[in-house]
């Protein structure tokens, strides 16, 4: 006789079912698909799409911050300047543009007047070399403002959407960063980097499919209506099928593009050069051979909207970024001051990091100089900085958790050579021995926690193990783990249901482990007669 729990258990919901028979119609028809099974919920109980724990936000409170917007350029970029180090001007550029299309939205949301009367959106076009913080000062900005913000690179689109992606899916992931709330959704921003590999003139080399995204991203930068279903998305489309007939009016199916701000950015490489013959700039003598990204900068702020259909854009499309800024390439005063000021600085990152194994990590003025001085040279920008502190830093994240050693003080000669460094913290480590009494502790709360047994090790034990981990140039975890690898199931078998258990660990033991294990479960039997 079945159970009645187990008999409902076994009972597919409608849903399920629909979806298994729907699956079968698409099998039939050839269709290489699988239709994913997911629990029948009414539509306001409809679960929403998860997303990275960075790019939650509560949308109702987001709402209720775009319906009061009421910051002021300035406060905008005093804050921009907490976290990003120079480009002044981009960010007194992007406070102003953002200021006005947040306000903007705030009146067509409190008088439905405002939204009958002519605005032209302040999309926004940021040029300059990798690294130099665009990304960074527009999901700064997003953060602040509170709105749902959805980053890509322009490269991964095509004309079709057959190869690539399709545009309009940047709209439909402002929707679930937005937690599914279309009406948020419509007030957030997209940011699209590498904007420049899109251009299409024949003279650099670009993709001519180029065009066909231009326009398709033109129409979103416009204004059009976008379908919050994919139609290879199948899951979404059956779960608002069958949201029809429920209570609760289902989500709209379009959201429109009008007020969401585009904000785009790209390195445009070759520009300058267009610039420069416009201008009748052209590079001449000796001194002026080698081109620098100073130069470049010089011209870019110049560039004209004649330069950038000429480097390939449609004029519609250019047309629709009436806001333009330049930033500079980051030099090596900007870089030590990303390190010593920056709220963001990478070097925190690392500090916290060392931390988790109880290493301070300090920098004196000269090793930010140097580290500044040898990420100029990878001429990548802020990035650079990673590069070097990796490098800087790599064999001592792998060496120096498993030591005695609890401080880091880099100056310039340790960036330099960080190997040398490095040997010299280990002589001292050597010195005072390995931290065995921390890695003790660490073993037995683990052994505790996996198997309700506690043992208690004699300082003649740990000594012996110190010894055998000295001998095998092994850590003390791995060589606890190894030397007592039975004795968590060897043990347990002397417990009863429930109970916690201590055995007294000595040098003996250690010396022959499998003896004290075997001599521990004959004990046991021989005392209840078995």
């Amino acid at each position: 006789m079945v159970d009645k729990e187990e008999e409902s258990e076994e009972k597919q919901s409608p849903f399920e079912e629909l979806t298994k028979q729907f699956g079968d119609i698409l099998g039939k028809m050839g269709a290489n698909m699988q239709i994913a099974s997911f629990p029948f919920t009414k539509a306001e109980e409809t679960p929403q799409t998860e997303m990275p724990p960075e790019e939650e936000i509560d949308d109702r409170e987001a709402l209720k911050r775009v319906k009061n917007f009421n910051f002021k350029p300035k406060e905008i970029k005093e804050y921009l300047d907490r976290f990003v180090i120079s480009q002044d001007e981009a960010k007194k550029v992007l406070a102003v543009a953002v200021c006005d299309h947040y306000n903007h939205i705030r009146n067509i949301i409190a008088e439905k007047s405002h939204r009958k009367r002519e605005y032209m959106k302040q999309n926004v076009l940021i040029l300059g070399p990798t690294g130099v913080g665009k990304t960074y000062l527009v999901r700064t900005i997003a953060k602040l403002i509170g709105v749902p913000f959805v980053k890509a690179d322009a490269t991964k689109f095509s004309e079709t959407g057959y190869v690539g992606g399709d545009v309009e899916d940047l709209v439909r992931n402002l929707i679930k960063v937005a937690n599914g709330n279309v009406t948020l959704a419509q007030y957030g921003i997209i940011f699209i980097d590498e904007i420049d590999k899109i251009a299409n003139a024949a003279d650099n080399g670009r993709d001519i499919s180029g065009r066909g995204v231009q326009i398709n991203l033109l129409k979103l930068m416009e204004e059009t209506d976008v379908s919050t279903m994919s139609q290879t998305d199948m899951l979404s489309q059956m779960r608002t099928f069958m949201s029809f007939g429920n209570a609760k009016k289902p989500p709209p199916d379009k959201i429109n593009t009008k007020n969401i701000l585009f904000i785009v950015s790209g390195a445009f490489d070759k520009l300058s050069d267009i610039v420069k013959k416009r201008v009748g700039k052209a590079q001449i003598g000796f001194g002026t051979i080698q081109k620098s990204m100073d130069q470049d900068f010089e011209f870019l702020i110049k560039a004209q909207t004649e330069d950038f259909i000429q480097y390939g854009f449609e004029p519609e499309f250019i047309g629709r970024l009436p806001v333009r800024v330049a930033c500079r390439a980051l030099g090596e005063v900007e870089l030590e001051k990303i390190l010593s000021s920056s709220e963001g600085s990478i070097i925190r990152q690392y500090q916290e990091d060392f931390g988790g194994y109880e290493i301070e990590v300090s920098c004196n003025g000269g090793a930010l100089e140097e580290i500044a001085k040898a990420a100029a040279q990878e001429k990548t920008g802020a990035r650079g900085l990673l590069t070097v502190l990796e490098r800087v830093f790599r064999d001592m994240k792998f060496e120096l958790p498993s030591t005695s050693i609890q401080r880091i003080a880099l100056d310039r000669e340790a960036v330099k050579n960080p190997e040398v460094y490095l040997e010299n913290l280990l002589k001292v480590g050597d010195e005072k021995g390995v931290d065995i009494q921390g890695d003790m502790e660490r073993f037995v709360k683990a052994f505790e926690g996996n198997y309700a047994i506690y043992l208690n090790f004699t300082p003649s034990a740990m000594e012996e193990i110190e010894k055998i981990a000295h001998e095998n140039q092994t850590t003390i975890v791995a060589t606890c783990s190894r030397l007592f690898e039975d004795f968590g199931y060897g043990l347990q078998l002397l417990l009863r249901d429930g109970e916690r258990k201590s055995f007294e660990i000595s040098r003996e033991v250690v010396q022959d482990p499998d003896k004290f294990l075997s001599d521990q479960i004959t004990n046991f039997y021989k005392q209840r007669g078995q």
